[in-house]
């Protein structure tokens, strides 16, 4: 069916408005880590909001203060699991991956790409990026938590906190 009636339209058209700019606020109020680079927590509370979003303004049955209950909860329980990440390393290694050394002193590290389903064109490709055509001009490529490639031109301190973590992988 192409169109039921003009209620229906104008009800979208009212709720859609108003349930977008309560998601901004919400977010704009939580802060700039709610909107930053995802890890995979991230993303699913990113997806989670979406979803609430169409639902509030398609199901008739779901009010716009229903939604932005909804919303308020997501960013909320989100504020809270960054925030107790930040200050605990138990939560933060629940939610956070670890970063992944994918190359080290010009040599693929087979094994940690396969457990990370990296191929070889990827780290090609992140070399490329920054401007490097082979893995000799640097030190590492390291797979970052929120699934990101970075090149790591020259390792001068080998138990800088940066990179330390990243090592073990590599002996």
């Amino acid at each position: 069916m192409f169109f039921s009636d003009w209620q229906s339209l104008i009800r979208i058209f009212i709720i859609s408005i108003a349930a977008y700019l309560a998601l901004v606020f919400i977010l704009r109020i939580s802060g700039k880590r709610t909107l930053s680079k995802m890890n995979a927590f991230d993303l699913i509370v990113t997806i989670a909001l979406g979803s609430t979003l169409a639902t509030v303004i398609l199901n008739k049955n779901v009010t716009l203060s229903e939604g932005v209950l909804a919303f308020t909860l997501l960013v909320f329980l989100q504020y809270i699991i960054t925030y107790s990440s930040a200050r605990s390393s138990r939560v933060s290694q629940l939610v956070k991956s670890a970063p992944t050394l994918m190359a080290y002193k010009g040599e693929l590290l087979q094994k940690n790409m396969r457990s990370e389903r990296i191929d070889e064109d990827e780290v090609w490709a992140a070399l490329r990026k920054k401007g490097y055509s082979s893995l000799s001009e640097t030190d590492a490529v390291v797979l970052e938590t929120d699934g990101s490639l970075t090149v790591i031109k020259r390792i001068t301190d080998p138990e800088a906190p940066a990179v330390k973590v990243l090592l073990k992988s590599a002996r």
